[in-house]
């Protein structure tokens, strides 16, 4: 009787599939290799290319010139053209404006809370443009910045000319240790610069229209270069001529005193 197979397949179909098997162990294989390869390849450094012999390197004929940088304009000094002034002018340190970033010089006369005498304080903001606060909303925030003056109340507007143009104007009581009715003013023309503040008169009166013109006629920037300079000088030849003050005549006589000379004393007692 012929031996019978227990096996599931006979032999000659498990050949098949045992090559196959090593075809694909050998494909995989070369894939891994290749992979290798290429991965190689592209972590090597770049080799620069050799120069050819036949191109020269280029060579300036004549070195070019530094860039030549504007010269930085003079922020000069502001003043006050007041002769007949007793209170001196302060100067504070100039500041940047954390809220405009525009560099700001404060000027001041007087002080606030001697009411018989008056106070101006104004700032001027270099490079100033576009829409400009409320002067409300300036008085109040030039009032907090330093003095810690306080605006208690507001009252007529107006408008007035001046040297560098049209201003408006605002009456305000300020209160610090003192209080006082003050003019609060600011520039309204549109130009590299703006001037605002305030000017209160003595005895807790409000200035005159003209004594604020003429405070601001007599506002000088002297040592300075560039836009601002340009527009002091422009404004300074539409100052008032009624805001100086009389020049002595040099014909009139001298005062007559202990420090006057022998002539002019005997002089006046000749006359007497």
């Amino acid at each position: 009787m012929p031996f019978d197979r227990t096996d599931d397949e006979p032999a000659p179909a498990r050949l098949p599939l045992l090559g196959l098997s090593l075809k694909l162990a050998a494909a995989c294989g070369a894939v891994a290799l290749l992979a290798l390869l290429a991965r190689g390849r592209s972590e090597a450094p770049p080799v620069a290319p050799e120069p050819s012999a036949a191109e020269a390197p280029f060579v300036p004929s004549a070195v070019a010139a530094p860039a030549r940088t504007a010269a930085p304009s003079l922020p000069g000094r502001l003043g006050l053209d007041e002769p007949e002034a007793i209170d001196p002018v302060r100067l504070e340190p100039v500041r940047l404006n954390p809220v405009t970033g525009l560099r700001e010089e404060t000027l001041a006369r007087g002080d606030f809370d001697a009411i018989e005498s008056s106070a101006l304080r104004l700032t001027l903001a270099r490079e100033a443009g576009g829409e400009a606060p409320s002067l409300f909303v300036t008085l109040v925030r030039r009032g907090a910045d330093g003095p810690g003056i306080a605006v208690v109340r507001t009252g007529i507007r107006g408008r007035i000319d001046t040297k560098f143009g049209p201003i408006v104007t605002l009456e305000a009581t300020l209160a610090g240790a003192a209080r006082r009715v003050c003019t609060g003013f600011a520039t309204l023309t549109a130009a590299p610069l703006r001037i605002d503040g305030w000017l209160c008169a003595p005895l807790a009166q409000p200035p005159e229209p003209r004594a604020l013109a003429c405070a601001l006629d007599a506002l000088t920037l002297e040592g300075a270069d560039g836009p601002a300079a340009d527009l002091f000088r422009a404004a300074e030849t539409r100052r008032d001529p009624g805001c100086r003050p009389p020049q002595p005549s040099a014909a009139a006589d001298p005062p007559v005193g202990r420090t006057g000379s022998i002539r002019a004393r005997r002089a006046a007692a000749g006359r007497g």
